[in-house]
């Protein structure tokens, strides 16, 4: 299973980034997805998860109104639509794959992970 996420890099603040994380190896029509990220210094912080099928959302607080999880079960990938970016929000973003449909924030939830994408958020 490999995990590929993309689409990280350097923004201004209140800009936009989309990451998308792309499964090879494994389908992850009946799985739910993760995302995750962690900043230097700190502990992988939980950032937003979504079920099987899309029908369920969770996110944290710290993004809740500004990222939106979605995916597209035809390209198997997931996507973290991210506006309102702030400084805070400067961390290597995770995906993660669990071996369940519903998922929650806890990383011992979650199976595989991919290799993070950097986002920066600085002016």
């Amino acid at each position: 299973v490999q995990l590929q996420a993309s689409g990280g890099g350097l923004v201004q603040p209140g800009g936009s980034l989309r990451l998308s994380c792309v499964a090879s190896g494994f389908t992850l029509d009946y799985n739910a997805i993760g995302w995750f990220r962690q900043a230097p210094g700190k502990e992988h912080e939980f950032v937003a998860t979504i079920s099987w099928n899309g029908g369920s959302t969770y996110y944290a607080d710290s993004v809740k109104g500004r990222f939106t999880i979605s995916r597209d079960r035809t390209k198997n990938t997931v996507y973290l639509q991210m506006n309102s970016l702030k400084p805070e929000d400067t961390a290597a973003y995770y995906c993660a794959v669990a071996l369940r449909a519903v998922a929650g924030s806890g990383r011992s939830e979650y199976r595989y992970w991919g290799q993070g994408t950097q986002v920066t958020v600085s002016s």
